[in-house]
Parts: structure tokens; C-alpha cells; sequence
């Protein structure tokens, strides 16, 4: 059930998106899977991680933390492939997990978003 990692997205998605946890009660989430990665950033700093993989479908109000995010963008799955390639043409930075992911699951995922319960897998880290 992952109730504590839920409780800890929840803290974020309010530290960083300003979400009010009422709006994403715990039982929305969907917990997928692990993922264990590193990676740096420059000679100082690097991170190395085991984050756990969630999804949420709702209509949330943002507040964004100007300090954690700059700015947000509603992209769909259809121009998905064209906003990697824009940001990275661009040299828009996206945090590491998510490019790692993005490259090689989210995909899959967001396609099957109404059948997200075939992915869940508790037993596996996936290593990057």
C-alpha cells in the first residue's frame, strides 16, 4: 500500500507545488514501482537515489514554490516525444530522474494510465 511514501508525495506536492493534501487523498495515489539511479550534476554534487514511482489523476490547484519549481507545463502524450527533443535543443534542464524515466518507461505507462494496476510491481528496483 505504500501509506508512507503517499504521505511523503502529499508533503512534497504541497513544499513544492503547493497542492492542498485534500485534494490528493492518499487513496488516489497509484503506487508502480522503484527505481535506484545516480547521477551528476557537476564535480560537487550528485545524486543517488532510490525513488519510488507514483501516479495521480487530478484537478489540483498550483501554488508553485518559486525556490523548488519555475515553472509548469501541461504537455500531452501525443506531443510528448517533441518535448524531450525541445528541451533538450533548448538545454532546459529536467531533473534526472525524470529524464531517465521518461526515456524508458514513462511511455508505456502513461498509455496504459487506465491500466496502471498491470505495471505494479513492489518486488523489482529498477537500476539505471
Amino acid at each position: 500500500r505504500a501509506i508512507g511514501v503517499k504521505r511523503a508525495a502529499q508533503r512534497r506536492l504541497r513544499e513544492e507545488l503547493g497542492i492542498d493534501p485534500h485534494q490528493l487523498p492518499l487513496d488516489a495515489f497509484q503506487y508502480l514501482t522503484r527505481i535506484h539511479y545516480s547521477a551528476s550534476s557537476d564535480p560537487h554534487w550528485a545524486e543517488h537515489e532510490i525513488d519510488y514511482i507514483l501516479f495521480v489523476q487530478a484537478n489540483v490547484d498550483l501554488q508553485l514554490t518559486p525556490n523548488e519549481v519555475s515553472r509548469t507545463q501541461y504537455v500531452s502524450l501525443q506531443d510528448f516525444d517533441n518535448y524531450l527533443s525541445d528541451t533538450k535543443k533548448s538545454g532546459t534542464l529536467l531533473t534526472p530522474w525524470f529524464d531517465l524515466i521518461s526515456r524508458r518507461h514513462l511511455p508505456l505507462w502513461w498509455k496504459n494510465l487506465d491500466n496502471l494496476q498491470e505495471f505494479v510491481d513492489a518486488a523489482t528496483i529498477h537500476r539505471f
